[in-house]
C-alpha cells in the first residue's frame, strides 16, 4: 500500500519502536499483518523487566503516540501489567514480563508461512 495513510501506519510503527527502545523494552519483535488480518496492519510484541516497568512502558508509550496525533489509545491489562495491550488502531502492541511471553508465545501463534515474525525493524 502506498500514499499517506500508508505513510501514517509507518511513522506510527516507527514512533511506537523508537519509544520502546527509548524505554528499553526487551526482545521487541514486529510481525506484519497487512493484508492478513483486519485487527491491525502491524503487531509488536516486547518485554519488560517487571510489572512496574511494563506498566511504565505502556502508560508513556500510549501518552506519546497520542501527544503525536495518532488519536486515542486503549490499554487493558494495566493493573496487573504481566500483559498489557495497547491498541494504536494500525499498530496493537503487547508488552509482557517475560515468563508471562514465554507462556502464551504469541509469535509463534500469528506467524504466518511466509511472514515469520522479524525481530525489530530495518
Amino acid at each position: 500500500m502506498s500514499g499517506p495513510e500508508s505513510t501514517d501506519k509507518s511513522a506510527l510503527l516507527d514512533l511506537v519502536l523508537s519509544h520502546l527502545d527509548d524505554d528499553q523494552a526487551q526482545d521487541v519483535v514486529t510481525i506484519d499483518l497487512e493484508g492478513k488480518s483486519s485487527i491491525a496492519d502491524y503487531m509488536v510484541i516486547a518485554s519488560g523487566r517487571s510489572t512496574r516497568q511494563v506498566a511504565a512502558i505502556a502508560t508513556k508509550l500510549a501518552e506519546k503516540v497520542k501527544q503525536a496525533g495518532f488519536g486515542p489509545v486503549k490499554l487493558e491489562g494495566l493493573p496487573a501489567a504481566d500483559w498489557v495491550l495497547l491498541d494504536a488502531g494500525d499498530v496493537v502492541v503487547h508488552l509482557f514480563r517475560p515468563e508471562v511471553r514465554s507462556f502464551y508465545n504469541l509469535e509463534r501463534m500469528w506467524a504466518f508461512g511466509d511472514a515469520p515474525p522479524v525481530a525489530g525493524r530495518a
